[in-house]
Order: C-alpha cells, then sequence, then structure tokens
C-alpha cells in the first residue's frame, strides 16, 4: 500500500554550516571573479560545517549575472563528484530561492545534506536590462508604474520603490524622516559588521542631504551593487547527529515562497507594486505552520534594497499594525534596546546587495546570531529569526529560524 506523503512525519531541515566573502565595490578586488569568490565562501561553509564537499548531495546555486551553468563552473573546483547541480534565477531574491530548494531537496528524504550557493559579479552603476530583443520580465510592473506615477530619468528599481514610500506617507502619514531613520539605522548596523561594503557611520541629516535618487530617496538610502558570494549548507537531523552538529545546527522553522497575485498589478498601488502583498501572504503561511507569532521574533534580516521597501516590510511581515511603521520607527523598535533588531548585519543598504549572493548572506547572518556568534552584532537572548528576501518581477521568500537543539548550543557555550 502506497504511503499518503501527506500522513509521512515531517523532515526537519538544519542550517549547519555558513560562509561568506566581504562585499566589495564591483571590480575593486582584482583577480575576484566568480570561481574566486565561491571557492571562498563554500570552503568557509564547509569548514564551519566541520565536513568535505564529498558529503554534499545536491547543490543550488544562484546568480542573476552570468552564463548559463555558472554554477557547474563554481563548484567543480571543490570537486568533480557529479552531484547534481541547480542554476538558479530568482531577480534579488535568488539568495533564498536557492535555499528554498535546497531544503525541498532534503524534505523529499533522498538527500541527506545539500548546498545552496550564492554570487554575483556585478557592474558599477544602477541594474539595467541585459537583452533589448526580447520581452523585459517586468514589463508589466513598469507599465503599471507609468500609470500610475509616470515615469522619470531616475533609476527604474528607484522609482518603484520611491513611488512606494511615497503612497504610504500619503495615505498613513509617514514622514521623509522615517525612511532616512532606517538608513542611519542600517549604516550604524554595519559599523561592526566586516562583510560589509560599506562601514561608515552618518548623521541623520547626511542621508537627509546627500543626493536626491527618486522623491522620497537619497543616496544614502539606496543599496549598491555589489561583487560577492554566500554559502550555506544544510542536511537532515540524521546528518546533524551523525556529525555531531548539535551545538551549531540551526533549524528552519517553516520557509515559504510567494510570485506575484493580481493584486500585484490590478489594485493601482505603488506599494502592492513591488510586492507588499506576496511579503504578507508568504508570512501569513509561515507564522501559519508553527506556534509563533511574528511579536515573538527577536531578529530580522529583510530586504532593504531601499529605506522605502524596508519601512513598508514592516508591515506587510506582521512586524506592526498596517500603516503603523513609522510610529515603530519612532520608538526605536526596529534596532538594539527596542522590540526587534532589524538588519544587525546593515543590510542591503551598507552591506551591499550582490543579488544572488543577499539571501544566502541573510542567513548567514541570523544563523550566527542564534548561535551567538556575531560578536559586536550579537542580539542579546536571541531565540526566534525571521527572513524576508524579495525579487521584482516577482519572487519573495520568507524563513523563519531558530536553533535546532538549544540544550547542546548552551552546554557548548559554557565551555
Amino acid at each position: 500500500m502506497i504511503k499518503s506523503f501527506s500522513n509521512m512525519p515531517k523532515i526537519r531541515t538544519f542550517v549547519i554550516g555558513c560562509g561568506m566573502t566581504k562585499f566589495e565595490k564591483p571590480g575593486r578586488r582584482e583577480n575576484f571573479d566568480y570561481p574566486d569568490m565561491a571557492k571562498e565562501a563554500v570552503t568557509k561553509a564547509l569548514k564551519d560545517a566541520k565536513i568535505d564537499y564529498k558529503e554534499v548531495k545536491q547543490a543550488t546555486v544562484g546568480f542573476c549575472y552570468g552564463e548559463s551553468c555558472s554554477g557547474q563552473r563554481a563548484l567543480y573546483q571543490m570537486g568533480m563528484t557529479g552531484i547534481p547541480i541547480y542554476n538558479v534565477n530568482n531577480n534579488c531574491s535568488t539568495g533564498a530561492s536557492a535555499l528554498f530548494l535546497a531544503k525541498q531537496l532534503i524534505e523529499t528524504g533522498n538527500n541527506d545534506c545539500v548546498l545552496a550557493l550564492g554570487f554575483e559579479k556585478m557592474e558599477r552603476g544602477s541594474l539595467g536590462t541585459k537583452w533589448n530583443d526580447r520581452t523585459v520580465p517586468l514589463d508589466k510592473h513598469f507599465e503599471q508604474m507609468v500609470e500610475l506615477e509616470g515615469f522619470t530619468s531616475a533609476p527604474p528599481a528607484s522609482q518603484l520603490f520611491g513611488n512606494a514610500g511615497e503612497e504610504h506617507m500619503k495615505k498613513y502619514g509617514s514622514k521623509p524622516e522615517h525612511f532616512a531613520k532606517i538608513a542611519y539605522k542600517n549604516h550604524k548596523h554595519s559599523v561592526n559588521n566586516p562583510y560589509s561594503q560599506f562601514q561608515d557611520e552618518y548623521t541623520l541629516e547626511q542621508i537627509q542631504n546627500s543626493t536626491q535618487v527618486h522623491r522620497v530617496l537619497t543616496k544614502l538610502q539606496c543599496c549598491p551593487t555589489s561583487d560577492g558570494s554566500a554559502c550555506c549548507i544544510v542536511a537532515n537531523e540524521d546528518f546533524v547527529r551523525k556529525h555531531k552538529l548539535e551545538s551549531q545546527a540551526v533549524e528552519i522553522v517553516a520557509m515559504e515562497m510567494n510570485t506575484d497575485f493580481e493584486s500585484s498589478l490590478n489594485e493601482k498601488s505603488s506599494i502592492k507594486l513591488v510586492g507588499y502583498d506576496i511579503t504578507k501572504a508568504a508570512a501569513k503561511k509561515v507564522f501559519a505552520q508553527t506556534n509563533y507569532k511574528p511579536q515573538d521574533v527577536d531578529v530580522v534580516e529583510l530586504h532593504d534594497c531601499f529605506s522605502a521597501n524596508e519601512l513598508i516590510t514592516y508591515e506587510a511581515l506582521g512586524l506592526c499594525p498596517e500603516g503603523k511603521a513609522h510610529e515603530m520607527i519612532d520608538r526605536g523598535d526596529n534596532t538594539y534596546g527596542g522590540k526587534y533588531v532589524i538588519n544587525p548585519s546593515g543590510g542591503l543598504i551598507s552591506k551591499g546587495h550582490p543579488l544572488g549572493a543577499t539571501g544566502l548572506a541573510q542567513c548567514s547572518e541570523l544563523c550566527w546570531q542564534l548561535r551567538g556568534e556575531a560578536d559586536k552584532r550579537q542580539v542579546q537572548n536571541c531565540k526566534l529569526a525571521l527572513q524576508h528576501n524579495l525579487g521584482l518581477g516577482g519572487a519573495v521568500v520568507i524563513s523563519l529560524y531558530r536553533l535546532g537543539f538549544p540544550e547542546a548550543n548552551k552546554a557548548k557555550s559554557k565551555l
């Protein structure tokens, strides 16, 4: 008799190793091609997990700017073991999409250890299209943007998110200073992150007075393009116990991906156009699978490609009621000493944004936080972590993490 999948016990999935490069301005480090980035990140992750590459059964590799099968080229230098390697591309949510796929490969029951890698070798300046002889994947989003707000000479992505910020101000009463406060916080957090592209602290006035990019957004409220790589290794419980990794295993409690709904394009909203509805839906599914609610979260890494997106994402994730994000900011509930610590890494605004690596860098930061290994960035008594990685066009991945074996971690910390 064939067993129903719904009646099978859930396979727990754990992140057992993390590694990343420093994120850097494109071209700053000489001889730093994507295979070099990947090798550094993977080597660090394998060392962290205390395993050999030969124990990896499959791999998922995320990147947006590169030729087909770049994932194979990046990993072959670690060993040509014949394993399946999947190349993943989901715009800015590529890294978390690779992790989402890796988790599902564990949950099939056919793999006990899967590696998720992301990297990007980028060009300087704002993002643009590479293929001008075919349909642009964001054509519907741009058409809706033009219909709602027109089109300016500013980079298209900044227009989409700047318009969303403007809509929030008109609808709920937030002000330009609230968006600037987010950038101030993230730049301040990045001072303690050795992996961050920028480690400079700015005053609120410097952020507000930096070059205007689009509407509410100034230059210091926008993420830069970056070179870099990040890697996370996931495994099932048997693998964790076999290798005695309980003290560092971080459980992926729940993870969901959503792509655009009709409401994303048809409800005449700049906020919904940049992923509000899909973020809200994915977050609801994540918390519905658990005994947790958003208010139980201690630390968050979310997709602050622009300060406007961080603000509206507070509401979409359920960290505060709709229309109240600016009040949450004024209370200081998004940084150390407040209700949540959001983007302790510095976020995309300061850490940088190599598209394929970002989601895996977010996961790495949260794992280090939960393991108590975040050094000066450490969030005290951190027990539950939330991740949000968004790509327009569109896909969002929401993940919830906790220590898989907290007693083992506690025993280790006492040594």
